[in-house]
């Protein structure tokens, strides 16, 4: 049977709940996003000392629990309040039911309903407090004649807000409503659902502008400092049916539409909030931002240890519930289809690992002239820079601009002291059916430790606004002749490369040989003779090139992201905390995520990780120190080896550095 074209289901969808607005006054859309402001020198908000706030956008309830933790529950730990939204009233097709169950009538808002009260449960039971504990509910108005429902939970000093936005899952005629949304170019409005026992009675309509502004006011309310959302440039998927929808995936996507839709508007948000204050003569807005991936998990090997896993599955089970439990709530107690064994049962596995979108978020460590270090980060979308006043001690952040930048840089240093400063560019992000591209950037610094050049576009190493989207973070290393190598996961998930030449020109992108499928979290550095070690995690082993060619041999499998000091692998085996060096050897560093080496010589190689409580740890001589107080770290805290001996720079949850000597 000839399957209509996604175009054309989406014009349908349009034309249908357009007529459902028919007579409405409909705003006419914006056609365009915020543009690009790579120009540097904006003031940077201070914000308030140890002042933090989580904010977490997400498509459907449970999608924060399944991708974005452990991560939201270390920082809940840490005492940092969390804001929860949810864009979709989860709604689906209304049953909500397991094996053994009595089939009953679909009733979507009793399984949204439902679908709530199995989240109270679990941020109930995240905060110590028993499953059916009351929350305060409300209404919480968020413009445009449009309202939304708000849970309020504290206990202990520490904060939950569930903030329930209700746009419904599909159009009249079943189409991804988010997607249409995204992508309508005439003047779409979606109706708002209505769960059952909500204290909305009535919400405004959504179009595209309307929850791009909606999405900006809740950013401008809570002023998070941490920010998680969704993937918006999902990983493809390949082979026979790929082009088909599976399991919930998207056609030749490894993630559901509606995570990638919000996750879209959740980024146009974002711009539009850095845009607008700026615009309006305020500081640029102190927060990180991370994207987690969402069904990509179920297509590689799985990367979180058995205690990680057994917290994090453990969020899910209040989630799902029991139909056996007297929560209170008449519509059900939990999304019953999520309870008991089912997260770690569930062939699909979407709990067994926690991926970064662009891993390598977090500082950049440089020493500038006089010993003292400099600090790159992202911050507020943007490029900015601390510098130590003294050992330990940072001054505020000075905006290198680029923006909006993705949240991981890579960085080289060149021979004569310079920094070179590398980003992944959000160059379009319209909506509207309008461009949505990505794009390499460089700043380069015009004398050490001084100012920089101005921003400068790299291209990708792939043609196509499509393909441009699925560029990983970069990561760079600079040769002893003087060459910089700069590596990309490609849209085809192998590494692309671009040399820089010693007089400062660049050769053209090229694809590595070999027909390696790989993960983002790439890790380069150099041996005793001064070749460039690539390695990246791939689908059946950690593949490894040395000065851009292939090298012969086989490695073992990594679960996780990989690392490198003096030409040697670092790796952790699937589901294992275990993290192995060169030849297989236990090096001594237990834990999960990214991991940093370095090579000192007076102390061998020096490794960085987290613990399985997720506290910053440091292998080096032999000894192992683990850090037991100050912030929490906020993305993969850096790593560097100098005169001063080992020190650790992280970023907390207010956005500013900390430093911390092992």
């Amino acid at each position: 049977m000839h399957r209509p074209s996604r175009r054309a289901l989406l014009a349908a969808a349009i034309a249908v709940t357009t007529s459902l607005a028919a007579g409405c006054s409909v705003p006419a859309p914006r056609r365009t996003g915020p543009a690009a402001d790579p120009a540097p020198g904006r003031p940077v908000g201070g914000g308030e000392p140890g002042r933090a706030l989580l904010l977490q956008v997400v498509a459907h309830p449970d999608d924060d629990l399944y991708f974005m933790n452990p991560d939201s529950q270390r920082l809940l730990d840490a005492g940092v309040p969390l804001v929860s939204v949810y864009v979709t009233a989860g709604e689906h097709t209304g049953v909500n039911r397991v094996d053994g169950m009595p089939k009953t009538a679909p009733d979507r808002a009793a399984y949204s309903s439902a679908r709530r009260q199995g989240l109270r449960q679990s941020y109930a039971q995240a905060l110590g407090l028993p499953l059916f504990t009351p929350w305060r509910r409300g209404v919480l108005a968020v413009g445009g004649g449009r309202a939304a429902e708000r849970a309020v939970l504290e206990h202990g000093g520490r904060r939950v807000e569930l903030v329930f936005l209700d746009l419904p899952m599909h159009t009249p005629r079943r189409y991804t409503a988010l997607t249409a949304l995204w992508e309508d170019r005439g003047a779409l409005e979606l109706p708002a659902h209505r769960s059952a026992g909500s204290p909305v009675a009535r919400s405004g309509p959504y179009d595209h502008d309307g929850l791009v502004e909606t999405l900006t006011g809740l950013l401008r309310r809570y002023r998070p400092t941490v920010v998680h959302t969704l993937d918006p440039d999902p990983d493809a998927r390949t082979g026979p049916g790929a082009g088909r929808p599976r399991d919930s995936e998207q056609p030749g996507y490894s993630d559901h539409e509606d995570h990638t839709a919000a996750a879209r508007f959740s980024w146009a948000a974002l711009v539009r909030w850095v845009a607008e204050e700026v615009r309006e003569g305020a500081p640029v807005p102190v927060f990180t931002a991370t994207a987690f991936r969402g069904y990509y998990n179920r297509h590689w090997p799985k990367n979180l240890p058995p205690r990680v896993l057994a917290g994090k599955a453990a969020r899910l089970v209040p989630y799902g519930g029991d139909p056996s439990w007297e929560c209170g709530n008449p519509s059900g107690c939990g999304d019953y289809g999520v309870g008991g064994e089912r997260p770690l049962t569930n062939r699909k596995g979407w709990v067994r690992s926690t991926h970064h979108r662009w891993p390598g978020a977090g500082p950049r460590l440089v020493e500038e002239p006089g010993g003292l270090l400099a600090a790159y980060g992202v911050l507020g979308l943007r490029a900015v820079r601390w510098r130590e006043t003294s050992a330990g001690v940072w001054g505020p952040p000075e905006d290198l601009g680029g923006g909006p930048l993705a949240p991981a840089l890579g960085s080289a240093v060149l021979p004569d002291g310079r920094v070179l400063l590398l980003g992944i560019r959000f160059a379009a992000l319209e909506g509207h059916g309008g461009p949505n591209r990505r794009e390499v950037v460089l700043l380069e610094q015009r004398v050490p430790g001084g100012p920089f050049l101005a921003w400068r576009g790299l291209g990708t190493p792939d043609t196509g606004a499509e393909r441009s989207r699925r560029l990983g973070a970069p990561v760079a290393v600079t040769a002893p002749d003087g060459r910089v190598r700069l590596h990309v996961r490609n849209a085809a998930r192998g590494v692309a490369e671009r040399v820089r030449e010693p007089d400062g020109s660049w050769g053209a992108w090229r694809a590595l040989p070999g027909e390696a499928v790989v993960q983002d979290g790439l890790a380069v550095s150099l041996d005793a003779a001064g070749q460039t070690h690539l390695y990246a995690a791939g689908r059946e082993s950690v593949r490894h090139w040395v000065d851009g060619r292939e090298a012969p041999g086989a490695l073992p499998l990594s679960g996780s992201t990989v690392a490198s000091a003096g030409g040697g692998l670092y790796f952790r085996p699937p589901a294992s905390a275990r993290l192995l060096g060169p030849d297989g050897a236990d090096a001594g560093l237990d834990g999960f995520g990214e991991v940093r080496a370095a090579r000192s010589g007076a102390l061998g190689t020096v490794l960085l990780g987290l613990d399985v409580a997720g506290r910053p740890c440091v292998r080096a001589g032999g000894r192992l120190r683990t850090r037991t107080g100050g912030p929490a770290a906020v993305g993969a805290p850096a790593l560097h080896v100098g005169a001063r001996g080992v020190t650790v720079v992280g970023l907390g949850p207010d956005g500013r550095p900390w430093s911390w000597r092992p």
